[in-house]
């Protein structure tokens, strides 16, 4: 089950690297045609929108190859017995995957949340067993099953 949802997250992340490599394609391609047939202050305005959209774009991208590196080094074949970076953590009502902060995905009915290690919750979390138990907005949680 871990490796099915490793994989889940590996091709979100994927995508996202794609769908921002064509967007700043797109800008690039834009921009080229746009500096053929434009002159003056509307033109160089434009550019600089451009300009400033592809630095976000190219932040983004870095994000998502970031995160990809880190979840490439995850060996989902390894079972915690602690929580650890690569641990998919099952409680009484919820399931992490220690790993990266991602999107909420859903895999057989059960929704999976993909947290960084340095989030609250992941530090909280970190070199804990089953049956830890703790809380967050008033639920209290226990800490079932750690893969």
């Amino acid at each position: 089950m871990k490796q099915k949802i490793h994989q889940q997250y590996l091709q979100l992340v994927q995508d996202k690297i794609d769908v921002f490599q064509d967007m700043i394609s797109a800008l690039t391609e834009d921009s080229k045609n746009d500096a053929k047939g434009s002159a003056g202050d509307k033109h160089e305005t434009a550019l600089s929108m451009m300009h400033i959209e592809q630095e976000k774009l190219t932040h983004k991208l870095k994000e998502s190859i970031d995160q990809k590196s880190i979840l490439d080094k995850i060996d989902t074949s390894q079972i915690h017995n602690k929580v650890a970076i690569g641990s998919l953590v099952k409680t009484n009502n919820l399931t992490v995957y220690i790993s990266v902060a991602l999107p909420k995905i859903t895999f057989e009915a059960q929704n999976i949340f993909a947290i960084s290690p340095q989030s609250p919750l992941g530090s909280q979390l970190m070199g804990k067993q089953i049956d830890f138990e703790f809380e967050i907005n008033g639920t209290k949680y226990l800490i079932q099953e750690i893969s």
